[in-house]
């Protein structure tokens, strides 16, 4: 038996675990890292694929009024002063007067009990003085500025200001900027989505909380236009759309799941109505999914920059008029982090000290393995492999190990989440029987290799 422990692993298990095991490393770790970048390895690959593919079918695959597209990193340095991002796509800053190192204002407040979502850049400055806070390694602050978080480069050889790009500080304004060339190719008719997956890079003052907050991110999103007088029933239905795939897809607990919802201060003045879904992390409650009407501003603001008519004609109540949005937005690295703490598991199971990602198997990187219970004897290997072969024709997230004794292999198999173990033995040379181990409980039964499949699946 098991003794289960529902609670969250901290910060440092979950780091030692992802290293351990191959889902995640530092970026660049052998010259001492990169601030805010992280690698997936083997395992971390699996697990934010398989995330990445259910996303993709509950959102555009399994909906016919959904359109894809991926846009370039890379745009025209317009779209992001047409948008105010240029202007106005900024984070408080601080600098520590002594170090000169730099942190976020906002956070800072937070960690002494300040709320600053509502104040301005004087407020955060006078709370600061008035709260006598001092840098993270005890110095005297700076006045709060506002810091730009966008990337920049020069493309081509120029040198003067028209070389100026930007990467990307989000996917959804290339879904805006080609808003004109889905309708003119596909003529769509409303309601409808566009939905893209790829990188954004924002220059985070204080990235952390490993891959929680990122210089360089993967987002999820759609960008669904409808008419105006629709959009509290849209609203609705791209929320429980949400909390389905959180839940259902990643098998995240429900009750780790809160909804917060922005008040006006909070919210991005384009936007009329924004829900985060936030999530117990070990570091706290904090934002994961976010859903948000952001009304026809996007779409209005590039009409207007561009010189280019991004209006639509409804044919149904013959009328023209530009369309407004939801927008049910997630960053993948957030959701992934969210699935390795809600997993992470300890309990103690044959009088040891167990740890295992109690993983959903949509997810699990590794959804069976498959053992020789002797590597040393040739006929067990070979059955086994010929058990590893069929089951990869329908399974192929599968996994043959043969190292070290069937107890470690266990162990290690549970602490990755696998959630099957298929031992051969001397038995399964004789009646085609074979082992099947449950991760969670520990609980063996025998079953027949030709009915595998449908335990499995």
């Amino acid at each position: 038996m098991s003794l289960m422990k529902d609670q969250l692993g901290t910060m440092e298990d979950i780091v030692a675990l992802a290293k351990r095991r191959g889902f995640v490393y530092q970026g660049s770790e052998i010259y001492g890292g990169l601030a805010g970048t992280f690698d997936y390895g083997p395992l971390g690959v699996a697990l934010k694929k398989n995330i990445e593919n259910l996303w993709w079918k509950r959102f555009v695959l399994d909906r016919d009024d959904m359109y894809a597209i991926d846009a370039s990193i890379l745009m025209n340095a317009r779209v992001w002063e047409a948008t105010g991002h240029v202007a106005t796509f900024a984070d408080p800053l601080v600098d520590d007067l002594k170090t000169k190192k730099r942190f976020r204002a906002d956070h800072l407040l937070e960690e002494h009990g300040v709320d600053s979502k509502k104040m301005s850049i004087d407020e955060m400055s006078q709370a600061i003085q008035e709260k006598g806070i001092k840098s993270p390694d005890g110095n005297q602050l700076s006045k709060v500025k506002q810091f730009n978080m966008m990337f920049s480069t020069k493309a081509g050889a120029a040198e003067d200001s028209s070389a100026v790009v930007y990467l990307r500080p989000e996917t959804a304004q290339g879904i805006f900027v080609n808003f004109k060339n889905i309708i003119d190719s596909f003529h769509p008719k409303l309601p409808f989505g566009i939905g893209q997956v790829g990188k954004s890079f924002r220059n985070e003052i204080t990235p952390g909380n490993f891959t929680f907050r990122l210089r360089e991110l993967m987002q999820m999103e759609v960008e669904y236009f409808i008419r105006p007088e629709t959009w509290e029933d849209e609203f609705e239905k791209w929320l429980s759309t949400i909390k389905q795939f959180l839940v259902e897809d990643v098998g995240l607990h429900s009750d780790h799941l809160h909804e917060y919802e922005h008040s006006d201060a909070e919210r991005s003045f384009y936007s009329k109505k924004t829900i985060d879904i936030e999530f117990d992390y070990p570091f706290g409650k904090k934002e994961l999914y976010g859903l948000a009407y952001r009304t026809n501003y996007d779409l209005t603001k590039h009409s207007a920059f561009s010189g280019v008519d991004l209006s639509y004609y409804d044919e149904e109540i013959k009328e023209r008029f530009i369309p407004h949005v939801i927008e049910p937005a997630v960053g993948l690295d957030r959701t992934v982090l969210a699935a390795l703490c809600d997993a992470y598991t300890e309990d103690v199971m044959g009088g040891e000290k167990r740890v295992y990602l109690k993983l959903s198997k949509n997810i699990a990187p590794v959804r069976v393995a498959v053992f020789p219970l002797l590597k040393n004897k040739p006929e067990l290997v070979s059955k086994a492999r010929e058990v590893f072969l069929s089951i990869k024709k329908t399974i192929p997230n599968i996994m043959f190990d043969d190292n070290g004794n069937i107890g470690k292999r266990y162990r290690r198999q549970d602490e990755i989440g696998t959630p099957h173990c298929v031992t051969i033995d001397f038995d399964t040379l004789l009646d085609d029987t074979v082992t099947l181990r449950d991760r969670d409980t520990g609980n063996q039964e025998r079953i027949r290799v030709i009915d595998l499949h449908s335990k499995l699946i």
